[in-house]
This record gives C-alpha cells, structure tokens and sequence, in this order.
C-alpha cells in the first residue's frame, strides 16, 4: 500500500505458568492464531486458519488488528478471492453492530488490497463508502488506480483531494506523477513537479524517483537526468528509474554509463530491474562485449538465472546473432515464465529456424504453460516459402483449437504468413473470414494482392476499404499506388492524391514520393514535377530518384541528367535508384561516354557499390548504340553470372542491328537459365526472319512446338464506365466478344487500306495473303520446303 503501515500491537513476552495451567490443554484465540502466523511469514497459513473459523450467519468479529493481517496477507499474496471473503466478514460483523465496517485503517488496507489485486473499481467502492477520509485514503485509492492502468481516474481523483483541502503527501505525489509518465503528459507532469517543490512530500524520494521516470518516459530525458544529479541519497530505485529511462530513449550508451557508476559507487546488491535494462541497451547497440561483461556480472549477483534478467540476457544475445548463447542462457533460468518462452521461441522465428522454434514451443507445451497470441504470431513469423505451408496450416489449426482465431492481431499474422508461404487463396480466405479488422489487416491484404500479382483486387479491396469505418494509412495508400503504377491506372492515381489531401497526409513524405513515382510511371510527368515542387524542403533523395528515373523512362533525358546536377549542386547524395534513373537517360539518347563516365564515379564517388540493374543499364546503353562487342565484353567481366534481363537486352538489340551472332549467343544464354522462356525463342525467330535464314526460323519454330513453349498473351485493360475491363489475346471469355472481334477486322481492313503490310510479308510477297503468317510458317507447306 502506498501509506503508512497499520501498527500491529507488540506480541507480549509469555507469562510463566502454573503446574496446574500446564496440565491443562491452552485454547489459543483466533485472533492470536492469525496474528502468530502473520508475523512469523506464513500467510498462507494464516489465511487457512481464517477460513477455518466456524461459519454461520452472524460470525463472530475479530479483532481490528486480526483483520488488518489477514488483508495484508491477501494484499502481499495478491489473492483477490480471499479479500473478497475477509471483506464480506468484516461487512458482516458490520451488521451485528460492531462498527468494524467503519474502521478508518481496515478500509485503507482494503483500499490497497483491491488496488494490488486489480480490482480498482472495488477500491473505489470502499472508498467511496467511507465516512472519513484521511491522507493514507486518498494516497491508496490514486495508487489503486494508477497502478491498474487507470490514469486519467487516478488524476481526477487526485484534483479532487486538492479540492477538499486535504495536502497531498509523499504517496499520493508519487502515484500521480507516476500516473502523469503512464500518460506520457509532460505538461501536466511538470505542473506536479511544480506542486512537489511546494509541499513537504516533494523532498522525499519517492516523489523524486517517480518525477525522474516521469520526465524520462515523456521524452525529456534531459530533465530526468538533471534531476537525478540532484538527489542527494539515490537509492536502487533511483538508479533503475534513470538507466530504464535513458535505455529507452534511445540513449543506451549514457544507460550503460550509469550502470557502471553506480556499480562504481558501491550500490549493493542491483535487482533484475537494473540488469534488464542495461541488457536491452546492450542488444539496441548490439554491443555483445558489454553484454558478455554485465552477464559475468549477473552471474556474481546470482540473477542470471532470474527469470526477468534472464529473459533479457537470453534476448540480447539472440539480438547479437548468438543464438547458442542464448538458448544455452535460457536453459539456465530456474523457472522460465511465458515471457521468457516467447522471447527464444521468437528468437529463433526471427531467424526464420522453423524447426527449432517448433522443438521449443513443444517443450513450453511439455512444462505446462499455455501458448498465447505472442507465441503463435512468433511461430507463423517463420513460415516462409512453400515449404512451411504445411507447418503453417497446423499452426493455424492450434490456434483455433485454443480460441485465438478471434485475436485481430493473431490473424493479420496468420494472413501474411500464407501470402508469405504462396497460398494467396488462403489468405484471402483468413481475411474474409475476419469480423474484426484494423489498418494493419488492410494493409497486409493489400500488399498481398500487390506482391501476387492479384491488381484488380486491390482497386476492389480499397472500394470496399473507403466505404468501410477503417481509416486508411500511407501504407494502404502506396499499395494501391503500386498497383495503378503495374496497370497505369492514372484515374485512381488522382482518387489516392485527393484522399491524402482530404485526410491530411499529402505532407507525408513516404506517400508524396509514392506519388511522384506513380505518376511519373502512368506518364504524367507534369503531375510528377508539380507535386515535387510542392514539397519543397521535405524532399528526400527519394523524391529526387523518383523523378529522375521517371524522366529517363519516358525519354526526356535532358530534364533528367539537369535534375540529377540540380541535385548534386544542393549537396544531396544520390543513392543506387538515382544512378539506374541516371545511366537510362544516358540510354534513352545515346550519351554512350556520359553514361559510362557516371557509372564509373558511382562506387568511388559515392560508395555505390554497381548492382545487376546498374550493370543491365550498361550493357543496354551499350546495345542501343550498337556498340555489341563492347557489350558483351562488359558482360564477360562483371563480378556476377548475367541474368536474364541482360540476355534479352542483347537479344533485343541483336534484332535491331541484325547481329545473328551475337543473338544465337544472347538466347542461348536465357534458355540456360528458363529453357521454357518463350520471349528468347520468339526474338530469335525474328532475327531469323529479318536476315532471311527461313532455315533455322522453321527449325526453331518447330522446336518450340515440340517442346510445348508457348508465347505468353499479350493482355491490356480499360476502365469503361467505372469498370475496370481486361483484355487477354485471343480470348472470347467477355459477353461483347463478338462485337469486339468484329471491331477488330474491321480496323485491321482499314490498316491494309492504308498501306500497312505485316513485317514477315515484307522479305516475301508469297506470305502476304496469309492472315496469320505464324500459322503458315508452322504449316506442312512450310515444313516440306525448309526441311
């Protein structure tokens, strides 16, 4: 209780005895029963005595001193059924007129009793029932609340002690600060500062160490610390309430500094407190030489094996990449609680080791303990990749079988856990299945749809999204703009930039970048430069790349290359997207000495080291302008096997410049990575068929067909009338197929009206009258003449 102890009266020397009283058999009261087993430590004990009291419907009272024991008892035990049972006792000798209920000093016991069994409301129902009031009253009912959580209650409680007239002491001080850090109100904070200074109960230390966690939880660590220095007699409080201050503050190395000096000052004996907090800070760091120092430590103080310390330990050197340290640590902890189960089992998700955060849940199973929402997220965490979607599907139906498919928090896990694990279906499936969902839940669906590919659903999703109470974030906002960005979808690319006026998060940084490199992407440059104007002084180097490479992608190569030297000129240093936007453009207009000159300041310069897409610029700056010796050269002496990207690069320009050669060389390159891509064999044939070599055209044509390589369909879409129509080659699946096919002839009879002649029928005037020259070329005629 925060107040002051209840006195117990003095337990009297024995009196010495007759021979007489001796013989006889000495009948103790229950209040000296209760009393002998309070004070000698047996609460338990004493509590059984209670409950052996003979039962009837007007109990006997005991004494105020009786009852004061048995609810501290309670209050120490943190048993709120055995509280209830005192308090109804003493309410029920209320009755037969002992007064008992009324008794000032068992109603603060009560008071601190529920407060220390999270029973706040019970707290204030004694409270408010009693006649009189003292400071210790007003002091154990804030606590009650403030140490439940109940903050706000707490303050308004205290406002309304100040205004009976009742002077605050050191407790009641101490929770209201204490309630004012929970808050994270510093303004009201500094006010109880103010208040302190004033009153008697200000210097006491209780009310010190509270306002020094105050100020440091609030974010003005400075002031904490300042403060700090100013107490005369820290105590371990004091010194824990500033190093958990500063470690989460992000100020771990001045936390470690202060665990030293009070180690250097001779404090006696730290708790687990004090090493939890410097162990974190170890981790934040990753600082595994002071980490291994505080552990030898620990050990000296024998709270290694603690199970709040310990589970610190075990965690810092999970986060310093030693996981043997820290199951070896773990396995050390006398009795591991849920926490500490979680944090290894979690350890070893976070590293994606399935298999052995699987073996550990079954062994917190095997000890008794039941998993909750942490211990399942963690798990589903480390399903990555087909291969874990059967140990993911029996995750899923362990947590249904303990009631936690309801948790909002346990499904947004178990969603992205089977989009991680290709089930995309599945998690659609969880998603519908959802009656509650938050930003989170949308924003995991979204991006679920984004990285499957599934952009039709995102539109859907965010329709149904806007119309929904959920409130959307930069997060939902930027996948949706990746999905207009894939499809081109202009419209809705100004349907997220209203809404992000409308809701105030235009000035977000993130989004406004994701906005600049959609439009930029769907070819609304202008859009793209406006809105990189409008942000001023909040772009990053983002915003800039974004541009960039949305000018060199369309071709605008000036603006550009001036964009990337206005950007130099402001000393802001370009990043890995910027020189992709950079040698494009070099690219797009031949600036073949330019490009190269750029791309070999970047790792020098800058310190970026050349990736695939740095190099695939290259080799395609170097294709465009024919220059495919050099090309291939570049190729041959990259630090890295070409990907397909560089092969169809050559191949492409291999077509361009008629370079048979080097196209051969080029597809053959992409059929050993994916002997079933069809784009290597259909350029191939197309540098077959501008050379001439009508051979090796049908050859490989044949092969492809032989070999079951098909060429992927092209697809297009439009938005007609609020509807988003797709379009696949060759498919008559839409309700106007008819209509559009017949559309078709009739254009393609126009195009040939105007003098358009199909690229094969221009090397032979034999293939003209043939509406599908790949049919005829793959015909028997065809066959029989080439071989």
């Amino acid at each position: 209780m925060y107040g002051r102890s209840v006195p117990f009266p003095p337990r009297r020397p024995p009196v010495a005895s007759s021979s007489s009283d001796r013989q006889r058999p000495q009948m103790q009261s229950p209040n000296a029963t209760i009393l002998q087993l309070y004070h000698s430590g047996r609460l338990s004990a004493a509590l059984r005595a209670f409950e052996s009291l003979p039962s009837s419907t007007a109990p006997a009272p005991l004494s105020v001193a009786a009852y004061a024991a048995l609810v501290a008892a309670c209050s120490r035990l943190r048993s709120l059924p055995h509280g209830r049972l005192v308090h109804r006792h003493i309410l029920a000798s209320f009755l037969e007129g002992s007064g008992l209920a009324r008794n000032t000093v068992l109603s603060n016991h009560l008071i601190t009793m529920y407060g220390r069994c999270a029973a706040p409301d019970s707290a204030r129902a004694v409270f408010d029932g009693m006649p009189d009031r003292n400071p210790v009253s007003w002091a154990a009912v804030i606590a009650a609340h403030a140490q439940n959580g109940r903050c706000a209650d707490a303050l308004g409680l205290f406002s309304s002690m100040l205004r009976t007239g009742a002077a605050p002491d050191q407790f009641a001080l101490g929770s209201a600060v204490r309630a004012c850090a929970e808050l994270g109100d510093v303004g009201l904070g500094r006010q109880m500062h103010a208040r302190a200074i004033k009153s008697e109960g200000g210097r006491d230390l209780i009310v010190q160490n509270a306002l020094v966690t105050m100020y440091s939880k609030s974010g003005s660590v400075g002031d904490g610390f300042t403060l700090f220095q100013r107490i005369k007699d820290k105590d371990l409080v004091s010194w824990g309430s500033i190093i958990t201050g500063l470690a989460q503050q992000n100020c771990e190395m001045e936390a470690l500094q202060s665990f030293r000096e009070m180690i250097a000052e001779g404090v006696h004996h730290p708790n687990e407190f004090h090493f939890g907090s410097v162990f974190r800070a170890c981790a934040a760091v990753d600082s595994l030489e002071y980490g291994e120092q505080i552990h030898c430590l620990s050990v000296k103080y024998r709270l290694d094996r603690n199970s709040y310390a310990g589970c610190s330990l075990s965690d810092m050197y999970a986060r310093c990449n030693n996981l043997d340290s820290a199951r070896k640590v773990f396995y050390r902890i006398e009795s591991p609680d849920l926490v500490s189960w979680n944090s290894i089992i979690n350890a070893y998700s976070a590293e994606g080791l399935l298999s052995e955060a699987t073996v550990l849940f079954s062994e917190m199973r095997d000890s008794g303990l039941r998993p909750d929402g942490i211990t399942v997220r963690g798990l589903l965490c480390a399903c990555v990749g087909y291969d874990a979607l059967c140990q993911g599907r029996a995750i899923h139906s362990y947590l249904v079988k303990l009631g936690l498919d309801g948790d909002v928090t346990v499904c947004n896990s178990l969603l992205s856990m089977y989009s991680r694990c290709l089930d995309f279906p599945s998690a659609m499936d969880v998603f519908h299945e959802m009656n509650d969902r938050d930003v989170v839940t949308w924003n995991s669906i979204l991006t679920a749809c984004v990285q499957h590919q599934h952009l039709e659903d995102v539109f859907k999703l965010f329709s149904l999204l806007h119309r929904s109470a959920s409130s959307l974030d930069r997060i939902s906002l930027n996948n949706v703009l990746s999905a207009s960005a894939e499809l081109g979808y202009f419209e809705m690319v100004k349907q997220v930039h209203a809404y992000a006026f409308k809701v105030g998060l235009v000035g977000d940084t993130m989004l406004s970048n994701g906005l600049i490199d959609t439009y930029a992407k769907c070819g609304s440059l202008d859009d793209a430069n406006k809105l990189f104007e409008i942000m001023g002084t909040g772009r990053d180097v983002f915003s800039w790349s974004s541009l960039i490479v949305g000018y060199a992608q369309f071709g605008y190569a000036k603006e550009a290359l001036d964009l990337f030297a206005r950007m130099r000129n402001l000393g802001i240093k370009p990043n890995h997207v910027t020189f992709v936007g950079v040698l494009t453009a070099c690219s797009r207009v031949g600036l073949v000495d330019e490009g190269c000159y750029y791309y070999s300041i970047m790792e020098p310069e800058y310190g970026i080291v050349p990736t695939r897409e740095h190099c695939s610029c290259v080799i395609d700056l170097l294709a465009r302008a024919g220059r495919l010796s050099e090309a291939a050269k570049f190729v041959d002496q990259m630090p890295f096997e070409p990907d397909v990207i560089m092969w169809k690069t050559l191949l492409a320009a291999s077509k361009t410049h008629n370079d048979v050669e080097m196209g051969k060389r080029a597809s053959e390159g992409i059929l050993n990575i994916d002997p079933s891509h069809s784009a290597a064999y259909v350029l191939l044939c197309n540098i077959y068929a501008s050379s001439g070599n009508w051979n090796e055209f049908a050859r490989l044509k044949k092969a492809m067909r032989s070999s079951g390589v098909q060429k992927s369909p092209g697809k297009s879409w439009i938005k007609l009338k609020g509807e988003l129509k797709v379009f696949i080659v060759e498919d008559r699946s839409h309700p106007e197929a008819d209509e559009i096919y017949t559309m078709l002839e009739l254009v393609g009879m126009e195009m040939v009206k105007a003098g358009y002649i199909p690229e094969l029928s221009r090397h032979s005037c034999k293939y003209a009258s043939f509406d599908h020259i790949d049919d005829y070329l793959l015909s028997e005629e065809m066959l029989a003449e080439y071989g």
